[in-house]
């Protein structure tokens, strides 16, 4: 459902999910990058602003002169590697900053080094470091601001107001705290990015495991069809070669019949919303089973009419049916079965026996078809039980519900 866009209230899909260029494949595992013009736009930014506030505090504070412009050019230049190394660098801004102050040049835009340093540490997940470093600024700058201020420049320096310190101070929760905020929707982008990448996984394998039922289905019926034709052709062909012919014309529908069930399985691996070419099988298609079956040489008995199925459930029950059908074939002595449909307003019941005794013959099949019965009438949210019979038969019991409730869309 990530296609579909809301309306109405509610937060809009980028700050539910993340900007769309965080979304990008293999993001995570890139290097970050260079942050090159913002730290070259800043420290065009920091310098004209402190030339402007040295004008405007001309008298007050120290001129500029070498020494500053090392410290705002170090203090800006740190930034180059805030994405990197956050720690050094919240630090080191922090440093830069507070000597600054403390050898009394002008306010300024000093402090916004510093803001982005903490922004970026945080962000990155060095919360502590960030706050360390802000303290620390803080602690120097009320030191000289309040107590060494006679000892250091400029000469006749005064302490600044308790409410000048309140308002910067104000700047600073305000700056930590949106760099938190943005930290925990990081965090949340992320952790949805990584649930909806489990979540396509999860799909693409229930996917994979759905077409490996069906070709085992389609392939292990029509393959026991086949395999008891040729051996029927096979010793008929020198006494009998007309009966040889009515196995060999056997063995040609089954094939051709396994090949367009093929396709059609085949056919979910096309571009999404290509319509499919056939419909999916279910039980209104018992009579050509009972029929592929006779061609196999077992005679099958149908009791029951089956109810209106949703196609899910439909084609399950006609794959539990064919997959019965086919162990009789392969496993068992007896060369008749019976298909016993049953339902009330809830379930339905689908019963196949046959008289036995097995054979212990191996037609050359998997070993997967009760296990795939099983998932496939789990994943409906019925039961399957299957077993030798008290009177040497075999019978295979399903028991699936009409009413399938539809599985929420994962997100």
């Amino acid at each position: 459902m990530d296609e579909q866009v809301a309306h109405g209230g509610g937060p809009p899909r980028w700050w539910r999910y993340g900007p769309p260029w965080r979304n990008r494949w293999g993001e995570e595992h890139r290097p970050p990058r260079w942050p090159w013009r913002s730290t070259v736009l800043l420290t065009v930014f920091v310098l004209v602003g402190s030339h402007w506030a040295a004008h405007q505090q001309e008298g007050r504070r120290a001129a500029l002169d070498a020494f500053a412009r090392v410290l705002l050019l170090a203090g800006s230049g740190l930034l180059l590697w805030r994405q990197r190394y956050p720690v050094p660098v919240v630090f080191g801004t922090a440093a830069a900053a507070m000597v600054y102050l403390g050898a009394g040049y002008p306010y300024g835009p000093v402090f916004l080094t510093v803001a982005v340093a903490c922004f970026s540490a945080v962000v990155a997940g060095h919360r502590r470091a960030a706050w360390g470093a802000v303290a620390m600024l803080w602690a120097g700058h009320m030191l000289a601001a309040h107590w060494l201020y006679r000892r250091l420049p400029p000469p006749g320096d005064s302490a600044p107001s308790w409410g000048q310190e309140l308002f910067i101070a104000a700047w600073v929760v305000a700056i930590v705290a949106l760099a938190e905020l943005t930290r925990a929707r990081r965090e949340q982008w992320s952790r949805e990015r990584a649930e909806r990448a489990q979540a396509a996984r999860r799909r693409a394998d229930e996917e994979r495991l759905r077409i490996a039922r069906e070709l085992h289905d389609v392939l292990a019926h029509s393959i026991s069809v086949i395999n008891v034709q040729a051996g029927v052709g096979l010793a008929l062909l020198d006494t009998d070669p007309e009966q040889a012919r009515t196995a060999l014309t056997t063995i040609k529908a089954a094939s051709k019949e396994a090949l367009g069930e093929v396709r059609q399985v085949l056919d979910t691996l096309r571009a999404p919303g290509d319509p499919p070419r056939a419909p999916a099988p279910g039980l209104g298609r018992l009579p050509e089973l009972v029929e592929q079956a006779a061609g196999a040489g077992l005679t099958v008995e149908v009791e029951g009419e089956p109810p209106r199925l949703a196609p899910g459930t439909d084609l399950a029950a006609f794959r539990i049916v064919q997959e019965a059908l086919t162990n009789v074939v392969r496993h068992s002595g007896s060369r008749r079965a019976r298909v016993r449909l049953g339902h009330d307003g809830q379930t339905l019941r689908l019963r196949v026996d046959d008289d036995g005794p097995a054979t212990g013959a191996d037609a050359g099949g998997s070993g997967n078809g009760l296990a795939g019965m099983r998932e496939r009438a789990a994943a409906l949210g019925g039961t399957i039980e299957a077993g030798p019979r008290t009177d040497g038969g075999f019978r295979v019991l399903a028991v699936l519900p009409l009413q399938v409730k539809a599985k929420e869309d994962d997100r």
